[in-house]
């Protein structure tokens, strides 16, 4: 079925029709049952001759609480879905005979494989790894794949010579040797030790062989059309770590023969993502020069295999992009932006101009394309997850739909409404966001109201499809998210505006959206609660100490204390943007820092953080929970169990976090409603983006 994609195809024709089929019966909600049955699907993969399409699709493990994937396959057509083999990532060899993909293996972790394509589909692991691979890439002749990996370390003050050790004694185990500014990095604990660097390996099996080499972290790998060279970036210099060089990178091509290794560019500024022309005779990559911003988008350049001639092709166009693909006839690249709450494909020509190539409200992302140009993606909207389509890259507004992975799930399930709104804020700023309603939504009824807060800060709701934000509209909330000040998707001036003033630029942005929905009527002003994790979690404890009007509150995984966090974070990049160090001068630290507000908070605040946490690390969220106690501010703090940042990655821990959330509110609000947890208690939880964390 082809169709122009517009706003007349939000909803699904199965979904449609269930609803219509449904509309004398009482309507089905969506509850926390349908989410563990909910699926994904990701990264289609189109075969060189256009017929086949590999994709994964992705489930929850009930048994073992945890998010599983596999590869499956299709006719391009649409027809013939069949499972392949666990795993996911999967990319066809350039003859089409053959795909990798990575999957668990031996001796233990992720491991690269590959599959023959044909009847038989004999796979073979390639890689034995200590430590898993990434971004593994077909060599243009098929023979080789190349992939980046974690070489292990050790610290340079790590030995010492202790006495003998009496016979049959246990002595504890030796310390960790911390040596590194940056020694510990959410959901992978101590990372002091080690570097990433290029490998090949056959792609028939065998010894990987390391290409690179050296004190330095290497990564963005791509293989120059004859095979000969892969282009990576780093910073590949002896003062890498110094703060002042926190911004840099550059591009650097290796030999595969002998591994020699030749700059491309010197600049001052990131340079990152190298993607070569097909004929090898341009390098496109992302650049951006030196600042001391909050936050700025980079520009697309290109340049010539040497390195010379850099120019930039994106002009003034002022966007977050990514997917950089270049068109077969090396005119221009395709790529992906969001902006403005959507996600569009673009192409930016050689010659210089961005066009934009579709239009929506939706998420449209092409994923691959074929020889003859017809393309794979994937398309989200507010009343659908998201799910597989076929394009012509001369045509990319006309789709053909490939999968509905959750019409059954979602079957006779009726929806909140999702309605877009834009409102204006101080400073001449324009804010937008998006209500959720409760289905069967009343316009005459009062509702209580949820604002949630996206991380980040530098992040951006979207308006696709939410399964935390639709399953509280069932629960007869009214949720609004919005993108304040510091969201990305407008441009750098918007992003940067919170630039030495987050928390409390964006502060204004968030109550001018309360009060929008109070003027229209439908909200009772007496049940508004707020909440967010991380980036979301700052805003709201920054929140309850410089206003009343929220009925609750929850500040999950936040920052509280600047100060206290810059000692403990893994996220030590945030001192960049403070004026001075706070042991210069502790006056704008203070002031960022809602701990230095408690004494204002009257607002019930609950606290939700994962007990792993290093990016948000739970000292912070027990500071603000020992300062609301002896205010007599009535608090709880809910500490999740196997979670590094945030509090969703397990899908108990969703439910957890959607249940939680209402409980408190529930606890704090004059309306009353009933929802039955774990421990049969009445509850309710926080949501996050889809089920997925925000990110701080």
């Amino acid at each position: 079925m082809k169709t122009t994609f517009g706003r007349a195809a939000l909803l699904t024709a199965i979904t449609a029709g269930a609803l219509a089929a449904d509309a004398a019966a009482q309507t089905r909600r969506l509850s926390l049952d349908h989410y563990m049955d909910m699926e994904s699907v990701s990264n289609p993969r189109i075969s060189p001759d256009g017929s086949k399409i590999v994709y994964t699709r992705g489930w929850v493990d009930k048994v073992n609480d945890r998010r599983e994937s596999s590869l499956y396959m299709m006719n391009a057509d649409g027809s013939r879905k069949r499972a392949l083999v666990d795993g996911g990532g999967a990319r066809w060899s350039p003859d089409g005979t053959r795909i990798l993909f990575t999957a668990a293996g031996e001796p233990s972790g992720s491991q690269i494989f590959v599959r023959w394509m044909d009847e038989e589909g004999a796979t073979t692991q390639i890689t034995r790894l200590e430590n898993g691979p990434s971004s593994p890439r077909w060599s243009p002749d098929g023979e080789w794949i190349a992939f980046t990996s974690r070489v292990n370390d050790r610290a340079d003050f790590a030995g010492v010579d202790l006495p003998s050790r009496p016979d049959g004694a246990t002595w504890t185990t030796g310390p960790k040797i911390v040596e590194r500014a940056g020694y510990k990095r959410d959901r992978q604990g101590y990372v002091d030790t080690g570097w990433t660097h290029v490998f090949v390996v056959p792609a028939d099996g065998g010894a990987a062989r390391q290409l690179t080499t050296g004190d330095w972290n290497h990564g963005g790998i791509a293989w120059s059309p004859d095979g000969s060279e892969i282009y990576f970036s780093s910073y590949r210099a002896a003062d890498w770590d110094r703060p002042e060089h926190w911004q840099e990178s550059e591009i650097y091509a290796v030999s595969v023969a002998s591994g020699a290794i030749r700059q491309l560019t010197e600049r001052r500024g990131p340079d990152a993502g190298p993607v070569p022309s097909p004929d090898g005779s341009l390098i496109a990559y992302s650049a951006g020069d030196e600042h001391r911003d909050t936050y700025r988008n980079s520009r697309i350049h290109v340049m010539n295999r040497d390195g010379s001639g850099s120019r930039l092709i994106s002009g003034d166009y002022d966007r977050q992009s990514g997917g950089f693909q270049w068109a077969p006839d090396g005119s221009g690249l395709y790529f992906n932006v969001s902006r403005e709450g959507y996600r569009q494909l673009h192409f930016v020509s050689v010659d210089g101009g961005v066009t934009q190539l579709t239009d929506g409200a939706h998420l449209f992302s092409l994923s691959s394309f074929a020889e003859d140009g017809t393309a794979v993606g994937t398309i989200a909207t507010d009343h659908e997850p998201g799910d597989l389509y076929r394009f012509s890259l001369s045509t990319p507004g006309e789709v053909t739909r490939l999968t509905e992975v959750n019409a059954d799930v979602l079957h006779g399930v009726t929806l909140g409404e999702v309605e877009e709104v834009w409102y204006e804020s101080t400073d001449g700023f324009r804010i937008q966001g998006w209500i959720v309603k409760p289905p069967d939504f009343d316009p005459d009824r009062e509702y209580p109201l949820m604002l949630a807060i996206h991380g980040g800060p530098h992040g951006m709701y979207n308006g696709g499809f939410n399964f935390a934000f639709q399953e509280h509209a069932s629960n007869d909330y009214v949720v609004l998210y919005t993108n304040p000040r510091g969201s990305t998707g407008y441009g750098t001036e918007f992003a940067n505006a919170i630039n030495h003033d987050y928390p409390g630029a964006d502060f204004p942005d968030l109550m001018g959206g309360v009060d929008e929905m109070l003027r229209r009527g439908y909200v009772d002003e007496d049940n508004v609660f707020v909440y967010g994790c991380s980036g979301g979690g700052i805003l709201t404890s920054y929140i309850v100490g410089n206003t009343d009007r929220f009925r609750a509150a929850s500040a999950n995984c936040p920052i509280v204390n600047w100060m206290s966090a810059m000692g403990t974070s893994d996220a030590i990049g945030y001192l960049r943007t403070f004026e001075k160090p706070f042991w210069e001068d502790p006056e704008e630290w203070m002031d960022r820092s809602s701990i230095f507000y408690v004494g204002n908070v009257t607002t019930p605040t609950m606290l939700m953080t994962g007990e792993m946490d290093l990016r948000t690390p739970m000292g912070q969220t027990e500071e603000f929970y020992q300062a609301l106690h002896y205010e007599g501010v009535p608090t709880v703090m809910v500490r999740f169990q196997g979670e590094w940042h945030g509090t969703s990655s397990r899908p108990s821990n969703f439910l957890r976090t959607q249940l939680y959330l209402r409980k408190w509110f529930e606890q704090w609000g004059t309306q009353r409603a009933s929802v039955t947890t774990e421990d049969g208690d009445d509850g309710g939880g926080d949501g996050q983006r889809g089920g997925e964390d925000d990110g701080s």
